[in-house]
């Protein structure tokens, strides 16, 4: 009994650990997400460059991400999970280096879609990775972990850039980037491969030893295996299983809504331009809007925490509701008070107030669910297809509002920009009850069979 304790303490220790080392990939996603926004103004500054050609160096890393996920697909299917982490390490280290190198906007123009295919890589396969890899009770934690990871790669990137603003090293800023990807690069060596991924190759004996090494104990990893190989059991799979399942086209259907919602709801606006809303807000001096950035960076970190503790205990939909309102009161409030005027300092701070309570509700829902529901809802043989769809269609999503919101601001202006995100959240609160399914505790096997029977998506997590 004690060695079965023993065992079973070793096999949740070696879990938590693959796991971890995945969701570092999320901290590269982070810090390349976070430091544009430190980095921009002194980069514009050097290079003489329009508002537009600003929103060109944002976005372009949002291009390449969406190419990459298009991409990650065919790598993960035929390389494995494992492998494609592996390239989008090495990826984020010479995109870095050509970055922190680069001599005009042009060649950082392209570093940064270098990055971008990087961060699409990470993006695709990272959350596939724990999906496949996390025992059901823990994953909806596990995958939130990810997300907490790129929480703390924005604020690790707002803190560094904040550190050179002083001296204005805009290329140190983006060059720092490059140790931690070196560090994801030897992790990944000790990975081993998803058990989904070598049974979708017909390799049962593989998936059975590193699903053994991961659950409690050996009845618990043959039945999951059994479970899988049930699943395999449906002839088509990718393009093909879309073409003629209309249950995979729902399942596609709402993986790539879920990503429009989140990229949607405003908060990448406040990642890449978090120095210019707090400009917005009352605060001119560059300093205080560094630091206002690194609060934000700080919350969003925290508020995480929510998410991973309520996401495997109240569950994915009313954690995505609440979400959602919290937002939508948020920008709401941020929009009227920049319609009335911000000029005293109790506005100044309740406007920084209201924008801190926004970045809570982002990171307690649509954040790290998303990402949760997305790798939960595709069927084993068509799962590769289906996060391809979805991850691509958050990166494309992603470049349209990072490449978007100045002319908003510009074209709107600043009070109706921050309203049109708001009435977004209120939208996305009905398309949640409508449609999106409630799946904790349930295994990925199990709601793949309410969705092939045909069942609505919003009961596909259904136990019975």
């Amino acid at each position: 009994m004690p060695d079965n304790k023993k065992q079973r303490h070793s096999n949740k220790v070696m879990t938590f650990f693959v796991c971890f080392l995945a969701a570092l990939a999320g901290l590269l996603f982070g810090l390349d997400i976070g430091v544009i926004a430190g980095a921009l103004p002194f980069i514009s500054q050097e290079f003489q460059i329009t508002a537009h050609q600003q929103e060109w160096v944002v976005s372009s890393m949002m291009f390449g991400a969406a190419v990459g996920a298009v991409g990650s697909g065919w790598l993960s299917f035929r390389l494995g999970r494992k492998y494609s982490l592996m390239i989008g390490a090495v990826l984020f280290v010479i995109g870095s280096l050509a970055s922190a190198l680069a001599p005009n906007v042009e060649v950082l123009t392209v570093s940064r879609v270098l990055l971008g295919l990087a961060v699409g890589v990470a993006s695709y396969t990272a959350p596939l990775y724990l999906s496949e890899i996390a025992p059901e009770r823990i994953r909806g934690s596990m995958i939130s972990m990810y997300q907490l990871m790129i929480t703390i790669g924005i604020l690790g990137a707002y803190l560094s850039d904040t550190a050179f603003s002083y001296s204005g090293e805009w290329r140190w800023m983006l060059g720092v980037i490059t140790i931690p990807a070196a560090l994801l690069l030897i992790g990944v060596f000790f990975l081993p491969d998803s058990p989904r991924w070598f049974a979708a190759k017909r390799r049962f004996h593989d998936a059975e030893r590193v699903l053994t090494r991961l659950r409690d104990t050996g009845e618990e990893a043959r039945r999951e295996l059994d479970e899988i190989r049930e699943s395999l059991k449906v002839k088509q799979s990718g393009w093909a299983l879309f073409k003629e399942n209309r249950n995979f086209r729902r399942a596609v259907f709402l993986g790539v809504l879920l990503q429009v919602m989140q990229q949607f709801t405003g908060m990448n606006v406040i990642m890449y331009y978090a120095p210019k809303i707090f400009e917005l807000a009352g605060y001119s001096n560059t300093t205080e809007q560094m630091w206002g950035t690194v609060i934000v960076g700080l919350t969003n970190v925290l508020a995480t925490f929510i998410a991973i503790g309520l996401v495997d205990r109240w569950g994915r939909k009313p954690t995505l509701i609440l979400g959602f309102l919290v937002m939508a009161i948020g920008m709401g409030t941020l929009g009227t008070m920049m319609n009335v005027g911000i000029a005293s300092p109790s506005a100044q701070y309740f406007a920084v107030a209201m924008l801190l309570m926004f970045i809570v509700g982002f990171a307690m829902s649509a954040g790290p669910l998303i990402w949760v529901l997305c790798s939960e809802i595709q069927p084993l043989k068509g799962r590769d297809f289906g996060i391809t769809c979805s991850t691509a269609t958050n990166w494309i999503a992603n470049m349209i509002v990072g490449a978007t919101f100045l002319t908003m601001l510009n074209s709107l202006g600043n009070a109706n920009t921050f309203w049109v995100y708001a009435g977004l959240n209120l939208f996305f609160i009905i398309l949640t009850l409508a449609l999106v399914p409630e799946t904790k505790h349930i295994s990925l096997e199990h709601i793949e069979r309410n969705l092939m029977k045909g069942r609505p998506l919003r009961e596909i997590g259904a136990s019975e």
